[in-house]
């Protein structure tokens, strides 16, 4: 059998992200589908007033909305992002997210090749 490199999601099957994970009360909950020293692939389900604290990458961020609506602060600015937009948080820039309502995204960083 040949390796999977994504885990966590059916293969050969079309699928709909935003069913991958649910909002559960009270919870972030996260899911991820590829961790590794290149890239890493999360779906996140946010209940509303649910947040991620200000934090670093030291990768290129990029989140798509799947679901509802997301706040991000990226370098001090807020951004609402809504169900099918995009926002790329760059890498060393301190971000956080908070749920104005609950809402869920996937999570792509891109981290940069070892040295």
């Amino acid at each position: 059998m040949k390796e999977k490199y994504l885990k966590n999601i059916e293969h050969d099957t079309v699928l709909v992200l935003k069913n991958q994970v649910k909002v559960l009360p009270g919870q972030v909950v996260s899911k991820t589908l590829v961790q590794n020293d290149a890239v890493g692939v999360t779906l996140f389900a946010f209940d509303k007033g649910e947040q991620i604290s200000t934090h670093g990458s030291e990768g290129d961020a990029m989140v798509v909305v799947l679901e509802g609506t997301g706040q991000f602060t990226v370098g001090g600015v807020v951004h609402l992002v809504k169900e099918g937009e995009t926002l790329v948080m760059p890498a060393t820039v301190p971000h956080a997210v908070h749920a104005p309502e609950a809402f869920k995204m996937m999570l792509t960083v891109v981290f940069p090749p070892e040295a």
